[in-house]
Parts: structure tokens; C-alpha cells; sequence
């Protein structure tokens, strides 16, 4: 009969044992899975590749995703990858694809939902011997599938095929994968990058070739078990990790306070509602009742209607190209616009009574120049419009009004759609406030400004885009890297809403 000495030691050796076997047990679907983000210098050259990437995924129109509402959850069980961050313009991750793993740097993006690398099949784009690509014939677990597919985005596409193997993402690897080796590229966007490839975060509704994307089957093949992954970016350029994604839910060492969450109300782009915007205390306004927009992870800058971003960036002392046809519309046209608001004509009407915005009721023949002058001379209507409804709400006079709208006119960004800021004013420079959840989320000017290069050379770039998205898609704001490097964002697949909390 065993004492109850030795019963009792043998139930402590018992319980150690256990709690070793806890500590020595490799990570499962019940743990944290981080992602890294790594991190390079910014160039301007970069800004206005990830200005082509936003076209990209931005520029077909979606018009066949349904409304969804949100539901009440939380998250609690997560996995991370570590990230880097090429100084506060492209974040991304190593993943590896086929048995034995491919190594290859990709963007973790919420604004798409494919995966693509370079194949070893591209042969013609100079941008695909820049970097690694993907050879089927060295993997174990490759299956073909062989579907061609192209993404057509501003000025060129991105063609390959659809193949499916292992994808290894931190820890975890997700089986049977479908993914599109690219075989051609567009040779200004890839030769500029310093990224090999995209990984989809988005929803399948936007996914190319109806493709199942891989955060789907880290769900589905029991991965993870919350549907819910969360980022954290770090801003600061000289830290060796350049920010995580949290797989499963979220870390708490990432945010301080409360998330302020808002419902997924378009299925495909992770979008929601958003309300005002503020330049200091002064309404933009804008979005007083409501705009519509996405939170993107892979696009570097805030973008946003040019009509908004011109009053910002001129609030905030940015410069750009003066518009000829901006000051041509006031000129002729400034009288009739304010007649027309004071008599309390709707500002969406005004345009249209003036005979700028008529183009279903054209007449006649007109030239492909003629017309398109008319859709210039519309869109720079209906921007004098609201710069001019703004002031009057505030009621400044005329000549203040005109003045006013005259150096907005100056504060158009340019073509490329960058504006520059002088460095040295940083410090003078307002905050600007986005209302979201029904809750003040503040820039501050060392969050929104972007600096690129050094010493003589070093330059400072506001980080508002001018990006204009066309019905029925648009128009739309892209919540990029300048807003989620302030805050910590919580995407929850699972109760279709998104979490925003001040980052640590």
C-alpha cells in the first residue's frame, strides 16, 4: 500500500510534468501566431509606386457585393508574424511557399485578396529578375491548376496563372494554397518595389478568379481559432522590428485603452462608415453625412476625393500644381455658384444648373478633347462648390470666400499626386481629426508628414493623396499606413467589424 507520503510526492511529479509538457509543446490554433514586418528607408520613388500598387486594386469597379451589418464578439487566441517596415511607406513579411519553403517578401494587404509572386515562368519582365521567383518543379507539395488570369490596373496589368502548394506564414502552414504565379509584371510598379509579391488579407467577394484567400483557410483548415487578426505598425524608423500581425486575435502589449469598433458595410474591401473630418477645430465638411471608406494595409498614404485633400493639404501649408481650369471655373463661374448656395439651391444641383454636369443631356457631336474638358470642368465645379458651402456655413464674406477658394485652387496636388511641405514648419502645423465609431481619431503633423532622404536632400511629403474613384466603387477614402501606424487595427472576419485603439 502506498503512504500517503509517497502518493503525495507522486501526484507534485505528476503536476510538474504537466506543466512542462504545457511549456514544451509546440504552438497550436489556440496560441498567439505573430507575423513580423520589416522595414526600408523611404524614396519618393516608392510613394508613387504604391501609388500605382493603389490603382492596382482599386480600379475596377465593384458593383456585384452585397451590404452587410455587424454583429457583437470578441477575440482571444492568436499567432503573430513579425514585419518590417521600409520607413513608414511599405511594410511586409517573409512567407514561404512549396516543401521545401521558398523564401519571399510580400505585402500583408487588407485592400486585396490574392496571393502572387514571380514565377520562374516570367521571362520578359525586367522586374521579375529583380526578384526571387517561385519554381514549382523544386516543391514537393506543388499541384498544378494552370487557370490564366490578369489583373488590370491604371496603366498595365499583372498576367500569370493560378497554381496551389504549402504557404508557410510565421509558424503556421496553410495546405493546398491556390495562388497566381505572376509570369508578367508592370515594369514601373515592380521595378520600384522593394516587395516581391501581395498576400491578400481582403474578402473573397474581390478575390481575382474567385480564388479562396489564404486568411480563409487558416480559418477553415483550423489554424487559428478566432476569426480575427490585428496589426500593429511601428512608426519609429530606427527599430529593428517593424511592426506584427496578430493571427487569432489581437496582442494587448500593441494598444492602450478601448477599441472603438464599426461595422463592415461592404463586403469585399474591409469598409465602414466614416464622418467628419477636421483640419484643428475647423469642419472640412466633407463627411458630415457620412463617407464611405477602407482600411488598407497596403497602401503607404491617406487617400482620399481631391476636393478634401486640396483644403487639408493647403490647411497644412502643402504645395502643388496650380490648376488652370480650377481658377478659370472660379472665375467665370465663382458668382454663380455663391448666388445659387445662398438661394439655397442643393450644392449636388448647382453644377448642373450652371451646365457643367450635363452629360446625359448632351446634344450634338462633340470631340473626345471636348468631352473630356466638360468631365474636367464638372469635377472642378463640384469641388468650388463644397470649398464655398464650407465658408458659407461659417458665413465669411464674398471676397474672403473667393480668396479662399482662389488658394485651394494653388494647393491642387500634383499630377502624381504627392504635395510637398517645408520641413521646417512640421512643428506649426494642425492636427487632422477623422470621425469614426462616432469618436475623434487625431493626426498629429509628425504621424501625417513622411520624410525621405537626408541631409540636403531630405524632403517631407504630406501624407494625404489625391486619389478619385469613380461610381460606383468611389468615392472612396484608403485608410493607409499613415493612420494604422497611429493605431491599432483589429480586423474581425467573424463579426464582420473593424477595431481601432490608440497603438503603443
Amino acid at each position: 500500500m502506498v503512504s500517503s507520503k509517497t502518493r503525495n510526492k507522486l501526484i507534485h511529479q505528476v503536476i510538474c510534468f504537466y506543466f512542462l509538457a504545457i511549456l514544451l509543446h509546440p504552438t497550436t490554433s489556440s496560441d498567439l501566431f505573430h507575423v513580423g514586418l520589416k522595414k526600408r528607408r523611404l524614396e519618393l520613388d516608392d510613394i508613387r509606386a504604391s501609388r500605382v500598387i493603389r490603382k492596382l486594386k482599386h480600379s475596377q469597379r465593384l458593383t456585384n457585393y452585397p451590404s452587410f451589418a455587424t454583429l457583437g464578439g470578441d477575440s482571444s487566441n492568436q499567432d503573430q508574424v513579425i514585419l518590417k517596415n521600409y520607413l513608414d511607406a511599405q511594410y511586409y513579411g517573409v512567407i514561404g511557399i512549396g516543401t521545401p519553403s521558398q523564401e519571399f517578401e510580400v505585402i500583408f494587404d487588407t485592400g486585396s485578396s490574392n496571393l502572387w509572386v514571380p514565377s520562374s515562368k516570367c521571362y520578359l519582365s525586367l522586374a521579375c529578375y529583380l526578384h526571387p521567383k517561385y519554381k514549382s518543379t523544386k516543391s514537393k507539395t506543388y499541384i498544378k491548376n494552370g487557370k490564366t488570369c490578369t489583373i488590370t490596373y491604371g496603366s498595365g496589368s499583372i498576367s500569370g496563372f493560378f497554381s496551389e502548394d504549402n504557404v508557410k506564414v510565421g509558424d503556421l502552414v496553410v495546405k493546398n494554397q491556390e495562388f497566381i504565379e505572376a509570369t508578367r509584371e508592370g515594369s514601373l510598379t515592380f521595378l520600384l518595389a522593394k516587395f516581391d509579391g501581395l498576400l491578400g488579407l481582403g474578402f473573397q467577394e474581390i478575390s481575382v478568379g474567385n480564388a479562396v484567400p489564404v486568411w480563409y483557410n487558416m480559418v477553415d483548415q483550423g489554424l487559428v481559432r478566432d476569426k480575427v487578426f490585428s496589426f500593429w505598425l511601428n512608426r519609429d524608423t530606427e527599430a529593428e522590428v517593424g511592426g506584427e500581425i496578430v493571427f487569432g486575435g489581437v496582442d494587448p502589449a500593441h494598444f492602450k485603452g478601448k477599441h472603438t469598433y464599426v461595422p463592415v458595410t461592404r463586403k469585399g474591401y474591409w469598409q465602414f462608415n466614416m464622418g467628419d473630418i477636421f483640419v484643428g477645430s475647423n469642419s472640412t465638411g466633407f463627411c458630415e453625412q457620412g463617407c464611405d471608406a477602407i482600411m488598407d494595409s497596403g497602401t503607404s498614404l491617406l487617400a482620399g476625393p481631391t476636393t478634401v485633400i486640396a483644403q487639408i493639404n493647403h490647411a497644412i501649408g502643402a504645395e502643388g500644381i496650380v490648376s488652370a481650369e480650377c481658377k478659370d471655373v472660379v472665375s467665370q463661374y465663382g458668382e454663380m455658384i455663391w448666388n445659387l448656395l445662398v438661394k439655397r439651391v442643393l450644392p449636388r444641383q448647382v453644377c448642373k444648373e450652371l451646365g457643367l454636369c450635363v452629360f446625359g443631356q448632351e446634344t450634338g457631336i462633340k470631340t473626345v478633347v471636348d468631352k473630356e474638358r466638360s468631365s474636367v470642368l464638372c469635377e472642378v465645379c463640384e469641388m468650388a462648390v463644397v470649398w464655398v458651402q464650407t465658408k458659407l456655413k461659417v458665413n465669411e464674406t464674398k471676397e474672403k470666400v473667393f480668396e479662399y477658394v482662389n488658394q485651394l485652387c494653388e494647393s491642387l496636388p500634383s499630377p502624381a499626386g504627392e504635395s510637398i511641405i517645408d520641413c521646417n514648419n512640421i512643428k506649426n502645423m494642425p492636427s487632422v481629426t477623422f470621425t469614426i465609431g462616432g469618436n475623434p481619431f487625431s493626426l498629429s503633423p509628425q504621424q501625417y508628414i513622411l520624410k525621405t532622404g537626408v541631409g540636403n536632400a531630405e524632403m517631407c511629403i504630406s501624407g494625404f493623396s489625391a486619389f478619385d474613384l469613380p461610381p460606383p466603387t468611389g468615392p472612396l477614402w484608403i485608410i493607409g499606413d499613415v493612420f494604422m501606424g497611429a493605431y491599432h487595427t483589429v480586423f474581425d472576419s467573424d463579426n464582420l467589424q473593424i477595431g481601432i485603439a490608440e497603438a503603443t
